[in-house]
């Protein structure tokens, strides 16, 4: 079954993609063989990484830029990676509910990972399912880390683009996590910018960015309020 499955994926059909990550995740022994296959039809989508501590806004923050990404005339997989469920072992669906506007859009494919205790904010089967996104034909691949710490840098590997997400009023926070999510982002965004705080915590981030040895000087921070569209 895996040499058909592999040309549905690269045609696009939602069912085969579906059915594609399932086996990865699985670890299924026909995985191997259908990533082999799919991999000459990869390398063409653009990977955006979003990454951020728990409770910054990510998840619709996504949920707008795929809706932007839509308008501009792209197509667009969203691989969210969600805690596991202790009772399932199967992802939290909090991501996909936030995202529910574009889940039935046929220029859009969600799908919830579970991290299933892999550490770096991503899960092991990560990079296999984005390359099925990328063989399946979508212009830009969107990977949502689990809420992330200090040590959770992995999405580094797999991104072409990293935009860390930051909520207002970090504060001293912002000391304890810039070894680690901080140093990795090609894009600092200062989410929720409506409550009070955005403006200290945007300049607090210009500032570690100054004064950090080696510091890249192409790194923005810019304010952003998901719910608003803005």
């Amino acid at each position: 079954m895996t040499p058909p499955l592999a040309a549905r994926v690269v045609e696009g059909d939602p069912r085969a993609i579906a059915r594609a990550i399932t086996l990865i995740e699985d670890e299924s022994p026909q995985a191997a063989a259908l990533i082999q296959q799919l991999h000459p039809h990869t390398g063409r989508a653009y990977l955006v990484g979003v990454t951020g501590p728990p409770g910054a806004g990510k998840s619709t923050l996504v949920d707008k830029l795929t809706g932007e990404l839509r308008r501009r005339g792209h197509t667009v997989g969203i691989i969210a990676v969600d805690p596991t469920s202790p009772y399932s072992g199967g992802a939290v669906l909090g991501d996909r509910v936030r995202m529910g506007s574009h889940g039935a859009h046929e220029r859009v494919f969600i799908r919830s990972i579970a991290s299933r205790g892999h550490l770096g904010g991503v899960s092991r089967s990560t990079r296999r399912i984005v390359d099925v996104l990328d063989a399946a034909g979508f212009d830009t691949v969107i990977v949502e880390t689990v809420g992330a710490g200090q040590s959770e840098v992995e999405i580094i590997e797999i991104a072409d683009t990293r935009v860390v997400v930051c909520p207002p009023g970090l504060g001293d926070d912002i000391q304890a996590i810039k070894a680690g999510i901080l140093e990795i982002a090609d894009l600092l965004v200062v989410n929720k910018a409506d409550l009070p705080g955005a403006e200290v915590t945007a300049r607090e981030l210009k500032e570690m960015l100054r004064l950090r040895a080696g510091s890249r000087a192409d790194v923005s921070v810019l304010k952003t309020s998901a719910t608003r569209g803005e």
